[in-house]
């Protein structure tokens, strides 16, 4: 179990306010949760900055009767086996669909499948959510 240390904050009353009310609407129930939030979320980013492994998510929209472009999508993530370990196919109506590709790897590798995938004619939108595999962030 980890030991909690307590520690002070000054901050500016206004950027306090501002906080608070950040705190309110993302509904944390108190100030040390918000911040050890915020802490943690600087300290994950710093991770993509070093290379270290990550996990996230690869979502792509597109249009599923253009032609190949299923089998484009499926070759790519085939030459990208090594970080892609899951996929969700979603029908979102007659034409179009949603994928979801979990990843786990180094961020450039990530980043290079998502360039690689959302530059295929007949995909509209495509987005990496990048995130921490939870080793180092406690």
């Amino acid at each position: 179990m980890t030991k909690l240390v307590r520690f002070g904050v000054s901050l500016d009353n206004g950027l306090l306010k501002q906080f608070d009310l950040l705190i309110k609407e993302k509904n944390y129930t108190c100030r040390s949760e918000a911040l050890r939030d915020l802490i943690r979320e600087v300290l994950i980013k710093k991770e993509w900055q070093m290379g270290k492994e990550i996990a996230g998510a690869i979502t792509l929209i597109y249009d599923h009767h253009k032609r190949e472009l299923v089998n484009k999508l499926t070759d790519i993530q085939h030459d990208f086996g090594n970080i892609t370990i899951s996929l969700q196919h979603v029908h979102l109506d007659h034409d179009n669909c949603l994928e979801i590709i979990a990843v786990k790897g180094p961020p450039r590798e990530a980043q290079r499948l998502v360039d690689t995938l959302r530059s295929v004619k007949g995909v509209k939108h495509g987005a990496l959510t990048m995130t921490t595999t939870g080793k180092d962030v406690d």
